[in-house]
């Protein structure tokens, strides 16, 4: 601003601007949004690289000025546009160009390509690693990406909008692709941009002007990245926040030239000062208000999906995640209405089928129920969250093989996935299968930790549980008594109790064949065929004729021969 036009207002305006941008309702969305707090860096490090470059030119030879540019570069992509904006900083303010074809302009564009080679050389290094570091099989998510870009002008109209007018903000809105790059909306997006476009280009003209040209070029370029990288949304509030930073100043600079057009009008013309106090502090108090009632929408997950069923009714994803919020209250019967209104708005959407399940068992309409699961698996083989709904419900029913194999199937699609492993060692404990359930929580420990630790977790764990079966038998039972017991819990298909009991009866008689036949039983009816076999040639050790200890071994071993073929 003192560069356009030194004046002693212009320390005011920059406050007001600063104030207004971080009071805007919309900018509420990108803050609020945790998981988009890349958008935050992303803004922070190209202003800040920005302002390290016009603040100390002395210094521009040592690249200072591109560290916290570097850093926004893999705090988000767009960050990448840092030198486009560095380009036309130069050529507009230190240069005084002019967006014309005069000759002029040509050595000023030189020289501001040359200012700007580091920062390009540097963005293109990010911009290589982090395609390095993207999976091959990564996508956008667009369906058409050619009608997303058609687009994308429309869109630019709305964030311009909703700097002015902040109204219809939405977490998750409900704007589709325009039918045709012939559109209405694609018509009035390509007018729009070509009139913003032809007011940078004015006011390039003029040095005092300046600011309102690159702030417009700031607030395109800005967009740019996500205008080209074809993306399932269409346009998302958070967006806004880094475009806005160049649209502040373009706006509060024009009103700073209306206002103060002449460095004698601050003295001159007080009416003017005042008027223009009062606007300004009215549009940080109503920025205030709105801020605060987005930060209410976004206090809490109903607060939120609510509102976005009333700004974005058409949003399948919107109605689904309201419809989630009482289903994890268990309230499945408020819940299916908004599930519903989902499958209607996208009926290949899997997540959808897959609540709409849990929702109707929920009901107790399994009839109803078992469908959607279904349905949920053949639409979304690549989530494990189907898989995961419907074993619940499968376990729930006591299916224990049929929640099993969603279960692995879960896994396999996600070998990360907590819940289905916790679901996963439930059903081989209602099984019976402590040797699948320790080599299952064995994995996910490791998968947590590492190796060693699971060992010395595992190893533990074990003494723990072994001290815990020991205490539930009395100390005076006798080896007799506790295989006899042991015999028992192992009719009952209490086949751990059985195992702690034979046990107990090994510690205090060692060479109890009827013990090591009881834990060969019990190993063997868990599919524990190697522990089984082992318990049963000790058996036979002690006592050769043992026909328990013939059987569980011939057993033993015609069972563990089917599994290798």
């Amino acid at each position: 601003m003192e560069h356009a036009d030194p004046h002693p207002s212009n320390i005011w305006v920059a406050a007001l601007a600063a104030a207004c941008y971080g009071l805007h309702p919309a900018n509420a969305e990108t803050v609020n949004y945790i998981i988009q707090r890349g958008d935050l860096y992303n803004a922070l490090g190209v202003v800040a690289s920005l302002l390290c470059f016009a603040v100390f030119p002395a210094q521009r030879k040592w690249g200072w000025y591109l560290l916290p540019a570097i850093a926004a570069y893999f705090s988000k992509s767009p960050a990448l546009i840092f030198p486009l904006i560095l380009l036309v900083y130069v050529f507009l303010l230190e240069q005084e160009g002019t967006f014309n074809g005069s000759p002029k302009n040509r050595g000023k564009w030189m020289t501001a390509l040359m200012a700007a080679v580091p920062a390009l050389v540097v963005a293109a290094i990010a911009g290589l690693i982090t395609w390095k570091m993207t999976p091959a099989a990564y996508s956008g998510g667009a369906n058409s990406p050619w009608l997303y870009r058609a687009t994308q002008p429309w869109v630019a109209l709305r964030y311009f909008k909703s700097f002015f007018l902040p109204t219809g903000l939405s977490a998750d809105t409900d704007w589709t692709v325009v039918e045709s790059p012939f559109a209405f909306g694609a018509i009035v997006g390509y007018l729009f941009v070509a009139g913003m476009l032809w007011v940078a280009w004015r006011t390039s003209k003029r040095r005092e002007t300046r600011p309102i040209a690159f702030g417009i070029v700031w607030f395109f370029l800005a967009l740019l990245p996500t205008s080209l990288m074809a993306l399932s949304d269409v346009t998302n509030d958070h967006r806004m926040f880094f475009p806005f930073v160049g649209l502040t100043l373009a706006v509060f600079w024009e009103a700073r030239l209306v206002v103060f057009r002449e460095t004698a009008r601050l003295t001159a013309n007080r009416v003017w000062v005042r008027g223009a106090l009062a606007v300004a502090g009215v549009a940080l108090v109503l920025a205030g208000i709105g801020t605060h009632m987005r930060n209410e929408v976004w206090r809490t997950d109903e607060t939120l999906w609510q509102d976005v069923t009333v700004k974005s009714p058409k949003n399948a994803r919107g109605q689904m995640n309201y419809g989630l919020v009482f289903l994890q209250r268990r309230e499945f019967a408020k819940a299916i209405p908004y599930l519903e209104t989902a499958q209607l708005l996208n009926p290949t959407y899997g997540p959808v089928e897959a609540n709409l399940g849990v929702a109707l068992a929920g009901i107790g309409n399994d009839k109803d129920a078992v469908p959607h699961f279904r349905k949920a698996l053949q639409l979304a083989p690549g989530l494990a969250e189907p898989h995961i709904f419907y074993a619940r419900w499968l376990l729930e029913k006591n299916y224990l093989p049929e929640a099993q194999a969603q279960l692995l199937a879960a896994l396999q699609t996600n070998k990360f996935s907590i819940p289905a492993r916790d679901l996963l060692m439930e059903v081989y404990a209602k099984q019976g299968n402590r040797q699948a359930a320790e080599k299952l929580l064995r994995e996910t420990v490791t998968l947590a930790f590492n190796t060693e630790v699971a060992e010395r977790y595992m190893a533990e764990r074990e003494r723990k549980a072994k001290e815990a079966r020991a205490a539930q038998f009395p100390p005076n039972l006798t080896p007799v008594e506790l295989v006899d017991l042991s015999a028992k819990y192992c009719s009952n298909h209490q086949f751990d109790y059985c195992l702690a009991a034979a046990q107990r009866a090994i510690d205090l008689q060692p060479r109890n064949a009827e013990a090591y036949n009881n834990m060969s039983a019990a190993f063997l009816s868990l599919g524990r065929w190697d522990e089984g076999i082992e318990a049963a040639r000790q058996a036979l050790q002690i006592k050769p004729n043992s026909p328990a200890g013939k059987s569980n071994l011939a057993w033993g071993m015609a069972q563990k021969a089917k599994e290798i073929r």
